[in-house]
């Protein structure tokens, strides 16, 4: 019964040190997406035909 409360114990402690690695590597800024906004650019985006007001149809972008 003992072995049951040793393993409990450093299963909890190792969770913890987990949850402090993670916490410090997002402050640090580890999990920032630096990549995707200087690529989004170069993607189209898709347009679609708006005449709801008036006769000329006028585009929108779709976001």
């Amino acid at each position: 019964m003992s072995v049951i409360y040793l393993l409990i114990s450093v299963s909890i402690f190792v969770a913890i040190c987990f949850f402090i690695a993670f916490i410090i590597a997002v402050k640090s800024g580890q999990y920032d997406d630096d990549y995707t906004p200087s690529v989004r650019i170069l993607f189209d985006d898709e347009t679609k035909i708006n005449s709801q007001n008036n006769n000329s149809p006028i585009e929108e972008k779709q976001v």
